[in-house]
């Protein structure tokens, strides 16, 4: 099977569609799959739902399939830093699941388990569980919550070997690890692809046969979220 492929719009070829679920690792601005993002947008496709920690901010990430009006219902934890999202959410321009953020993991980590759900105490007598299934277990209260299972997975990985063994670096792993294992199509942009047997098999975060296509996204830029300085003493 070919894997490798030159850039995100190549890798992206004939899997997307208007109204598919994709499942988007990354976490704030750490760790995106920021290539595929951008080739996602010039295709043009939409009504998409989007299964992700947050939706970037406002003009990066996510936020700018949110500016192009491509994106129909988020699936987030955390979406404070997005003025635009604010903005649509408000307006009813933007249907919104807000999930919490162990629980957002755990249905992504499910679905690509093969479980199709499980019973959870967050969230127990708040708003989220409302309309869920709930079940006492040895005297507590559990809500259900359902697996998630995406058409298609996009994340950003650090390593790759030929074959998609894939390692993350550092806090990049964040989402980008149960969202690799969420869907039968799993795209990967990497910052190199090394030879298979380069990588210590100890250090793989996520087995190539998850990994269905990859590119070499590189070279990034460092995004900073929050740029906090301060006057030079004796300026």
């Amino acid at each position: 099977m070919k894997k490798i492929y030159p850039d995100a719009a190549a890798a992206l070829e004939g899997v997307l569609r208007d109204g598919m679920t994709i499942c988007a690792g990354g976490f704030g601005i750490c760790g995106i799959p920021e290539r595929l993002i951008d080739a996602i947008e010039a295709s043009g496709v939409k009504d998409l739902t989007f299964v992700s920690n947050n939706c970037g901010i406002d003009g990066v990430g996510l936020g700018k399939l949110l500016r192009s009006r491509q994106i129909r219902k988020m699936i987030s934890s955390y979406v404070g830093e997005n003025k635009e999202f604010e903005r649509q959410y408000l307006a009813g321009e933007l249907e919104v699941e807000f999930c919490p953020q162990g629980t957002l993991a755990e249905r992504c980590r499910a679905g690509g388990a093969g479980i199709p759900g499980f019973y959870t105490k967050t969230g127990v007598g708040t708003l989220v569980a409302e309309g869920k299934e709930v079940k006492d277990f040895d005297g507590e209260t559990y809500v259900l919550e359902r697996g998630i299972r995406a058409d298609l997975s996009i994340i950003k990985g650090w390593k790759a070997d030929t074959t998609g063994n894939l390692i993350f670096r550092k806090t990049a792993r964040n989402f980008n690890q149960p969202m690799a294992t969420a869907s039968s199509m799993t795209i990967a942009e990497v910052e190199e692809i090394v030879p298979v047997g380069s990588l210590d098999p100890d250090s793989i975060h996520v087995p190539g046969i998850y990994i269905k296509r990859m590119f070499v996204g590189a070279p990034y830029e460092k995004m900073i979220e929050f740029r906090t300085t301060r006057a030079r003493e004796n300026a």
